[in-house]
């Protein structure tokens, strides 16, 4: 029998399957049992070693194409150039060899949670044993601080709470009873159990082991994070369809060029195989792979300065793709921290400033900002909150938490908004007894004395508990008669709001007496008012979601917790429009119908780890790319399912970082805006270094292909041309890395994920491009062999002018369509005038020292040729920016915006 029906059999009913008793097992029917059933300990995933994980780093197209240019520079004996690619591509498989091993990471993470130790009764007597030892039909006695070691039906329970957030999202720990549920009931709504993993709050409890290691609800997870495999990202998917179309157009020019020049010309096999191979180097882009490497690690180190932490480099570009973000509630829309934000009396009703346990905020009434010094009748129901109460807040590391009931703990930072003194309160009103919280009767009683001779009682719980008690209501002024319809329409009003409602009262009482029992909660109290807590959005998330939705993506909050909780909160941020799915309403659709369903609705209930993942894959399935955001184990499988799996760095479960792909260090839901915008921007700045790197290739295989049709001499030869890719690549291109976001970024639609990487505009602007630079190059190596100078003056001359050009053409592409016209334009980028500086010292230095005139084949140039050379850059950038007005004025485009 599996965990999952446990919860509709009675106690009775379990330990007869399991064949047990209250007493527990016997030793020797327990190690029986382990012999059967083996430890209760996840099963470890069969690893890579680490030599085949580092091999695969080299399974990359970009790795691919580095390695075909660092082959060609060793035929050609460039071993300077060889030895820079190849150092390229070690770092890179070194950096991607330390952050491999995610999911095997993230397995050890799960099975760190288990529980080390355990109480159990075994044969009548109580042993404390190895969390591992447990067998199903042990007897587990938990108690309040215990992490449950493995999936128990509960037999008894006194006051027992389980926080589950890690499980099921959902933010307050559940109460447990032993009574079975339906069969169909979802995690978070089996209160008959205990989960392996999960903390007990409050309270104790026993119960009978129904399963454990894999077969538990954690193990159930562990397997299917095993299971759900990593997509690529989508520049992956477009540089690798790229990357095979470039191949073949390189393979097959370089052939028939070589062809042509046999058969056409009879040019000598070697000559032409020399030609060939100079029509490949022309072509490849040996640098781009690494001028993209280098663009997304520039993104990574942004994004770590804005509290974004990238654990896979190519994730930092899939950000500026998503076009759905699929949001955990707890912890990640919200504080996981309840807060109180409503406060009624029979007079008014205020709202509360602030979120989280920080007190920090205020009072307003109607909407304007009230001191409560004036309102002395709300005072006595914050001191009621503050003194009938087992909780304590403490700040640590600027980080404000609470030690106790979570719910029981909001109400004192409330009454530190007031500016009341918890230390002074207590002093002014100790406790002399109380009858603490039980699930039975669902209040909490405290009695105090004054140091003038005066008793109360104060008492808070479940609305209608407390309403039972009292017959007057404190008003503005004095104590008056209670108006139950009133009360009944607030706590309604109140929980539509997704709040949970507490009351709270007070009474005076004789002051000999020292005690309190339960006939003195019978009658006699007065009404203070309704407190409305709930786990409410971040302020800041309320804007990043704003900000999603204006940059076209879609926003959908998938959650554990109840689905009128998940509503209400969904309308504060503005996510959805008011529907809402739960779990079992998933359940009843097919994956076609699933499909239809996340088109149009945008909140989805009491969701488990099976539903979010079946969410996200339906959602990829339409062609979305999403992001997914959680922090607990629930969560771990749509994270390493999702294009970007984003885990919450301070309150996220290590299993749920290790699933991710990135880490929000300020769990701040508003990063993740930040890094969209990041993502875009280095994808807008990765076109750019196309559009700037492909001219070159290019133009030098145009300047090849001119000399083989006309049968003239090269004028590049194949190591001024793997010069002229290895400088303007690492120098120039690498200044574009460094572009900031263009003003419309955000106010952009998501590209479609299936958008090649070159779209028409841009093999138009390459083109356009190679061409000039072609024309221009040849043209003045003809007027300089025309008037007699020598071969190797007319190449060097021909290598200056393409670099030059290529300097002038990188003011041309810091904007794709935008002029470029002012001295912002030309100045704003630091980094393009430092590497045209660097630029111009090493060409200088390529064109007269003996060394390199020697390594390279050039002579020095005179100054008039520099005049030549640099007219033609002049020319080249002036063509560019008449070319962008013509595409500005025929997409009737006429803003200054890219």
């Amino acid at each position: 029998m599996t965990q999952r029906i446990w919860h509709e059999l009675s106690a009775t009913e379990v330990l007869s399957a399991q064949q047990a008793n209250e007493h527990g097992l016997s030793d020797d029917e327990a190690t029986r049992r382990l012999a059967q059933h083996g430890p209760n300990r996840l099963t470890p995933p069969q690893k890579r070693g680490p030599l085949l994980r580092f091999l695969l780093q080299f399974h990359n197209v970009l790795i691919y194409v580095l390695l075909a240019a660092a082959v060609v520079t060793a035929l050609l004996a460039h071993w300077v150039d060889t030895a820079v690619i190849v150092g390229v591509v070690v770092i890179n498989a070194f950096i991607g060899f330390i952050q491999e091993g995610k999911a095997e990471q993230a397995m050890e993470a799960i099975r760190r949670m288990l529980a080390p130790e355990a109480t159990v009764l075994r044969g009548g007597k109580h042993f404390v044993v190895a969390a591992e030892t447990l067998v199903p039909g042990d007897i587990v006695l938990l108690a309040s601080g215990d992490k449950v070691p493995a999936d128990l039906r509960l037999l008894s329970e006194k006051n027992l709470r389980i926080e589950e957030a890690a499980l099921t999202g959902e933010s307050t720990a559940v109460e447990k009873d032993i009574a079975a549920v339906d069969a169909q009931a979802v995690l978070g709504d089996r209160f008959c159990m205990a989960y392996s993993g999960t903390l007990v709050v409050y309270g104790k409890g026993t119960g009978v082991v129904v399963a454990t290691a894999d077969s538990t609800e954690i193990g159930r997870i562990s397997a299917m994070l095993q299971e759900v495999k990593s997509l690529t990202t989508p520049l992956l998917r477009q540089m690798e369809t790229f990357g095979r179309w470039l191949t073949i157009a390189i393979m097959l020019l370089s052939a028939l060029t070589f062809l042509f020049g046999w058969l056409v010309h009879h040019f000598a096999l070697g000559d032409m195989f020399l030609a060939a191979v100079s029509m490949a180097v022309a072509a490849i882009p040996e640098g781009l792979p690494a001028v993209m490497t280098i663009t997304l690690a520039l993104g990574v180190q942004r994004m770590a300065g804005r509290s974004a932490i990238v654990r896979r480099l190519p994730a930092v570009e899939a950000l500026g793709s998503v076009t759905t973000i699929c949001t955990d509630k707890t912890g990640t829309l919200t504080k996981n921290e309840m807060t109180v934000q409503r406060v009624i009396t029979a007079a008014q009703i205020f709202d509360v400033d602030g979120s989280g346990y920080a007190p920090h905020g205020g009072f307003s009434l109607d909407g304007k900002p009230v001191d409560l010094a004036a309102y002395p009748h709300v005072l006595d129901l914050l001191r009621a909150g503050l003194l009938c109460n087992d909780a304590q807040l403490h700040e640590s590391e600027g980080q404000w938490h609470i030690a106790g009931d979570p719910t029981e703990g909001a109400l004192i930072p409330l009454a530190l908004k007031a500016n009341m003194e918890p230390r002074f309160e207590h002093g002014e009103l100790p406790r002399t007894d109380l009858i603490p919280f039980e699930s039975e009767h669902r209040f909490m009683a405290t009695l105090h004395h004054d140091h003038s001779g005066h008793a109360f009682v104060f008492v808070k719980g479940a609305v209608e508990q407390v309403l039972a008690m009292c017959h007057r209501q404190r008003g503005a002024g004095e104590d008056e008669t209670l108006v139950l319809p009133y009360w009944h329409a607030q706590m309604a009003a109140t929980g539509a709001l997704g709040q949970r409602v507490l009351a709270l009262a007070m009474k005076t009482v004789d002051q000999g007496q020292r005690e309190l029992a339960f006939a003195d909660m019978e009658g006699g109290f007065t009404l203070l008012g309704l407190v409305g807590i709930s786990d409410p959005p971040r302020e800041e998330a309320i804007a990043a979601v704003r900000d999603c939705q204006a940059a076209g993506i879609r926003v959908k909050m998938i959650t554990g917790d109840h689905a009128d909780t998940a509503r209400a909160i969904a309308i504060q941020l503005g996510i959805g429009n008011g529907l809402a799915l739960t779990g079992i309403d998933l359940d009843a659709l097919d994956d076609a119908a699933l499909r239809k369903v996340v088109q149009e609705v945008d909140v989805f209930a009491r969701a488990s780890p099976e539903h979010k993942l079946r969410l996200v894959t339906a959602l990829q399935a339409n062609g979305e790319i999403v992001a997914m955001t959680g922090d607990g184990v629930n969560d771990a499988p749509a994270l390493k399912r999702a294009d970007i799996g984003v885990a919450m760095g301070m309150k996220g479960t290590e299993v749920a970082k290790e699933a991710a792909e990135m880490v929000l260090a300020d769990d701040n839901f508003a990063t993740i805006a930040h890094a969209v915008e990041e993502g875009r921007t280095i994808y807008d700045n990765i076109k750019k270094a196309i559009v700037f790197i492909m001219p070159t290739n290019g133009g030098e295989a145009a300047i090849v292909l001119i000399a083989i049709l006309f049968g003239m001499a090269l004028p590049l030869t194949p190591v001024q041309i793997l010069w002229v890719n290895m400088v303007t690549a690492v120098t120039l291109a690498l200044a574009l890395s460094f572009e900031k976001a263009e003003p419309d970024l955000m106010r952009r639609k998501p590209r479609a994920a299936a958008e090649p990487l070159l779209s028409g505009f841009m093999i138009w602007r390459i083109s356009f491009v190679s061409v000039l630079l072609a024309a221009g190059v040849v043209a003045l190596f003809l007027w300089e062999s025309a008037r007699g100078e020598g071969l190797d003056t007319a190449r060097t001359i021909a290598v200056n002018a393409l670099v030059v050009g290529e300097m002038a053409y990188l003011f041309n592409c810091r904007y794709l369509l935008a002029p470029v016209r002012s001295w912002r334009d030309f100045g704003g980028n630091p980094y393009v005038l430092l590497t045209i500086a660097v630029l111009v010292v090493i060409q200088l230095a390529f064109t007269y020292l003996p060394f390199m005139q020697k390594l390279f084949g050039v002579v020095a140039l005179d100054a008039p040729s520099w005049g030549l050379i640099l007219a033609f850059g002049v020319l080249l950038f002036v063509a560019v920016e008449l070319e962008k007005l013509a595409v500005r004025k025929l997409n009737g485009r006429h803003t200054d915006s890219a």
